[in-house]
């Protein structure tokens, strides 16, 4: 029996909407981009994207456990000389939350041209407006939501 390798003509790709409300980073970030590379099919092919599309909601209400919200820090460099800048995760969850869950997320794809592809479809918004309604997301739920 020969192995089944997909070919990027006959990929299927659906979208897909996942509420963050009230469940850890980690945990939105690695099924997410578990969905983005396509591992959650039967024809998963390493070297194919055949992921979907996946739309994350409420990305203010994601939960940081532990003293992640006031120890973790985010770091960047401008590219000059001194040009270290650090902001923590309690101003970045507050200005930029839709930024953290985006950044969590492609730290998990591969860091290759394929992985860009798939950071690509990935949609993250601060409430549940979006404006995807035309594709007919299927709500996902993920487990391990906090009360």
């Amino acid at each position: 029996m020969k192995t089944y390798m997909a070919k990027p003509q006959t990929v299927e790709q659906k979208w897909y909407i996942v509420d963050a409300t009230n469940i850890p980073l980690g945990r939105v970030a690695s099924q997410v981009a578990s969905i983005l590379k396509g591992k959650n099919k039967p024809e998963y092919t390493p070297h194919v994207d055949t992921g979907d599309y996946v739309i994350v909601i409420n990305s203010d209400k994601v939960v940081l456990t532990g003293n992640k919200l006031t120890d973790k820090k985010y770091f960047h460099h401008s590219g000059y000389i001194g040009g270290m800048k650090e902001v923590g995760y309690d101003k970045l969850m507050k200005e930029k939350s839709d930024f953290v869950i985006t950044r969590a997320v492609k730290g998990m794809l591969p860091h290759n041209s394929l992985g860009t592809k798939m950071g690509k479809k990935l949609k993250v918004y601060k409430d549940a407006n979006h404006n995807h309604e035309a594709q007919k997301p299927e709500l996902i739920t993920i487990k391990g939501a906090r009360e």
